[in-house]
């Protein structure tokens, strides 16, 4: 049944059937799945003048304790406490080690790539072209007509499952909700959701339904913790032109919204507040963050706002039961009031991280699930990301996930599909003791276009030869060898993946390293070498002694082919054989 207006009307969420009741309270008591109910939005100052107010000094602000329910167990909302209870890191992780990031909600429909509900109200942006021309100007039809209007008719998460598994992917990571606001699931808290709107399906169900029938793990992110400031641009107006001063859509009131298809919906609830006063956020451009600053004159609201936030991850826990959460920003952990976490200073991310492992414990009887936060400092429980960049060298402190997108983050035309970009990038990741996550985008309709099947295709096809290196595999003493003109270890370039990935030359002497499962090293040819040629890896010469005992077989991966090897002093020679049918890199397993 559609939630459209409990989380406006602060109704208690838990509805039972009046037969069921004892029996049904007993299991919500002990998973603490009751939903608690939302405080009505406070109410809201005037704004002022644009610009005209300074962000205070977060150091100069106590960090306020939240006092919002939590399933009951041994995690205490603190970091010291997940800190101390929380077990070994899950096991599952290191053996996916590859996953696909499904970065899939309405953004995709205005095919114009990352941030599309941001830009649209930025003239100076394809966005706001594109906009434009597909639905109108944003003061008469902005975002919430894109979400009205949204409807992903060929997406089929079941048979996606299948084909990202097919790939070789053992994990995924599925879109909750992005900075824009609107929930792809039936929310307890937030009426702009995908069942009331758009497609009227319960979305994150459904991919939770696919992931665990194929067995795959699954995440849930969640990049709305700083939509506050993310969505001031629809608190503005054109410069020029004709619609010159007339305010964008962001402004309209939920009484403008009587007799419209949109009655009943607070546009506060997807747009946010206006705050354009605050000088941090209101910079000529409303620049991509405020640096730092607490909203002072909205710390009512700044409360309110933060529990809302935590609320509706915490419905996600609790309705679907993900392997993991992630939260999106730049800053330690959310709420901050630094970089993305501006505007305020307080404790939700523990406290829901918190609930998090003690649901679990509850649900599970273990708790083998994990919370992504990322720049968040090496703590139990916390895994961090790699967004679109390679550690310098082997990176042990703490789990991580490397992550980037094949294009962009939404879908937009003239990508590059390259499977030897993704597999030299998964190379990259796993060598330096990471895991990897790609977005392939997804059409507006939900589908895979042509050049997305095949390149998860052929990834697939390569995985099956090539995988047993990858798959449950830790870091070697050096990820890799192979100078480059400056005297480093030439890398793949970092960023999204595109033609200049697609065009990035190796040599037969650039190699990745990784121990396997069974202790066997992996060494990856980050390229195919010739027929009969001769290639020496300069770790394995005995004379570096990174190994404390002799190679005694060389096999190369996918081939039945008996390898000429012989370990000299200043490397590890090894003929290729005859025929090298193989694409993009190469595999040698090497035991001692």
């Amino acid at each position: 049944m559609p939630r459209k207006q409990n989380a406006l009307l602060g109704e208690n969420t838990c509805i039972f059937v009046r037969a069921s009741l004892p029996i049904l309270l007993i299991f919500c008591s002990a998973l603490n799945v009751c939903a608690s109910s939302l405080p009505p939005m406070p109410e809201i100052p005037k704004p002022l003048p644009p610009g005209s107010v300074v962000l205070s000094d977060p150091k100069n602000f106590s960090e306020t304790k939240m006092d919002f329910p939590i399933a009951a167990g041994p995690f205490a909302p603190t970091w010291d406490s997940i800190n101390t209870n929380y077990p070994s890191s899950p096991a599952w992780l290191r053996d996916a080690k590859f996953g696909i990031w499904v970065h899939f909600g309405p953004q995709s429909a205005g095919q114009s790539g990352d941030w599309y509900a941001r830009r649209l109200y930025d003239a100076g942006k394809p966005a706001y072209t594109n906009h434009l021309k597909n639905y109108g100007h944003p003061s008469e039809v902005g975002y919430k007509e894109v979400l009205r209007d949204w409807n992903p008719k060929q997406l089929d998460p079941a048979s996606l499952v299948k084909t990202y598994h097919d790939a070789g992917a053992r994990f995924l990571i599925i879109q909750g909700v992005h900075h824009d606001n609107f929930d792809n699931w039936n929310s307890r808290y937030q009426p702009w959701n995908s069942v009331n709107l758009g497609p009227h399906r319960d979305l994150l169900g459904e991919w939770s339904v696919a992931a665990k029938s194929t067995g795959m793990r699954f995440g849930v992110s969640f990049h709305h913790e700083y939509t506050w400031w993310w969505y001031q641009t629809a608190f503005g107006s054109d410069q020029i032109g004709p619609k010159a001063g007339v305010p964008y859509d962001g402004n309209l009131t939920k009484a403008d919204g009587k007799g419209k298809w949109w009655d009943g919906f607070d546009p506060r609830l997807l747009y946010t507040i206006n705050l354009l006063e605050y000088s941090n956020i209101n910079n000529g451009n409303i620049g991509i963050a405020a640096i730092k600053g607490i909203f002072t004159r909205h710390l009512e609201y700044a409360n309110w706002y933060a529990t809302w936030w935590a609320l509706r991850i915490m419905d996600v826990i609790d309705q679907y039961d993900p392997d993991f959460i992630y939260t999106d920003g730049n800053s330690t952990q959310p709420f901050t009031g630094d970089h993305s976490g501006s505007g305020f200073k307080c404790d939700a991310a523990p406290r829901v991280v918190a609930h998090f492992f003690n649901h679990t414990l509850a649900k599970r009887g273990q708790v083998d699930t994990f919370s992504i936060i990322k720049f968040h400092p090496p703590c139990n429980g916390i895994v961090n990301t790699q967004e679109g960049t390679f550690p310098a060298t082997v990176k042990t402190d703490q789990p991580w996930i490397g992550e980037n997108a094949v294009g962009d983050w939404f879908y937009g035309p003239n990508f590059t599909y390259d499977a030897g970009a993704v597999i030299r990038c998964l190379l990259e990741y796993v060598s330096r003791d990471g895991n990897y996550a790609v977005c392939v985008s997804l059409q507006p309709d939900g589908s895979l276009d042509a050049g997305s099947k095949k390149m998860l295709r052929e990834i697939g096809d390569w995985l099956r030869a090539n995988g047993e290196g990858i798959y449950g595999s830790k870091s070697w003493v050096k990820f890799g060898e192979g100078d480059d003109a400056n005297g480093k270890i030439k890398s793949l370039p970092t960023g999204m993946l595109g033609r200049k990935h697609a065009e990035s030359k190796f040599s037969a002497d650039d190699f990745r390293f990784m121990v396997g499962k069974d202790g066997s090293l992996f060494a990856y040819c980050l390229t195919v070498p010739k027929p009969g040629e001769r290639l020496k890896i300069i770790s394995l010469g005995r004379d570096f002694g990174l190994s404390a005992r002799p190679v005694k077989c060389v096999s190369l991966l996918g081939s039945p082919e008996q390898i000429e090897w012989q370990q000299k002093a200043k490397a590890l020679e090894i003929k290729c054989p005859a025929t090298m049918p193989f694409h993009y890199a190469v595999g040698f397993r090497i035991e001692f």
